[in-house]
């Protein structure tokens, strides 16, 4: 599926922890982990 670049201002706190959680490759990058949770957020 195509994807769509955009840019977002975030958190310094929620920054942190998507850095951790790529660092410890729970997701693959900071945009897989934004995607994993918006689409988690969104099928609610």
């Amino acid at each position: 599926m195509p994807r769509d670049r955009i840019s977002i201002t975030i958190d310094k706190v929620l920054l942190n922890w998507i850095d951790r959680e790529v660092k410890s490759r729970r997701f693959s990058s900071r945009s897989h982990a934004l995607e994993y949770v918006v689409s988690r957020y969104g099928k609610k």
